[in-house]
Formats: C-alpha cells, structure tokens, sequence
C-alpha cells in the first residue's frame, strides 16, 4: 500500500484526499491517514528534496524548502509569471471577505479591481460562488488551489490580520474612510 500511495502522489498535479487514496487502495482512511503520516514523517527525517505535505483538503509531494535555491536555479529560465501587488492585494480582500463582490472588493482596495478580478479568475485562484440576495451580484470565494499554492489546508489558517490593523478599526468602513475624517 505504501509504494501505491508513493506512485499516486508522484503523478497528481494537485492534492488527493486520503478518501480518494483509500478507495482506490480498498483500504480505510484510517490506515490510508497513517500511511501518509509515516510517509512524511520518513522523508523529513531522511532529509529527502521533497516533502510530503497535507494542504488544501489533499496531500500531496512538494519540494523541501531547503531544495528551493537548487529549483530555481534549474527552472530559471521558465516564465513564471508573478501576481501584481494589485493581484496580491485583491486575492487578500477575497480571501479574508468571502463571499464577496467585485464593487465591495474596489471600495475595500478604493480602485477598480475588475481587470484583477478577471486575472485571478483565470489563474484559479478564484471562482464565482453565487449572487448577493440584496443586488444580485456575483460573488467570488478562493479556490483549493488557491489553498494548495498558499500552502493552507483550509482558511482557518490564514494569518490574522489584527496586528497590522489601526487602534479604532470598528471606526472605518468598507472603503477605509473613518466617519470622523474631513472628505
């Protein structure tokens, strides 16, 4: 079973639920869940390039973090492509305010984020998840790749953000205006 699982990971391009593995090993998750456990448990303390990491509802194999430098130095010439600080900023408004609109995303962030909104769309990394009850509006929620590429298992994970917020935040609304300031 173990070597199955190890066959499976290698291939999946993004995390597989022990559920998953279970039933196509004709195993229970229980045993499936242990398996994977001593998997990772093994590979860290064999120092191995690759890890074995529980993220976003799945597990799945990355590179240690120790290997990265090696990685890039290989994969430099590929083109990744980076989010803008836009893109950075919107995908963290969706991500600590879903479900949300894109008008609540912009009067959170005060520009338009339409363009933003269409990129994260398109990389995954959002998706539309129903119509505001009040104005009929779309919203968007993050997706488990988003989860997969932060490196979360699920939102409860996100960091809190209270540290970086002012003193009187119950003050400001959703566009970041304090009632108490001249406009």
């Amino acid at each position: 079973m173990r070597r199955d699982i190890e066959a499976v990971l290698m291939v999946v391009d993004q995390p597989v639920g022990a559920f998953e593995l279970a039933r196509a090993n004709e195993r229970s998750v229980e045993d499936v869940t242990a398996v994977l456990r001593e998997l990772a448990a093994e590979y860290t303390e064999q120092g191995r390039g690759f890890d074995l990491r529980e993220v976003a509802e799945g597990w799945r194999i990355y590179t240690r973090v120790e290997c990265a430098s090696a990685v890039e130095r290989f994969l430099r010439d590929g083109a990744e492509v980076r989010l803008t600080q836009a893109a950075l900023e919107t995908l963290a408004v969706v991500a600590y305010r879903q479900p949300v609109s894109r008008g609540r995303v912009s009067a959170v962030r005060g520009v338009n984020c339409d363009g933003v909104m269409r990129t994260l769309v398109l990389r995954g990394l959002i998706v539309e998840s129903g119509q505001d009850g009040e104005s009929g509006a779309l919203l968007y929620r993050t997706t488990n790749y988003f989860l997969e590429r932060m490196g979360l298992r699920d939102l409860e994970e996100l960091p809190d953000l209270a540290q970086f917020l002012p003193d009187d935040i119950e003050g400001f609304d959703d566009t970041g205006e304090h009632p108490t300031s001249q406009t």
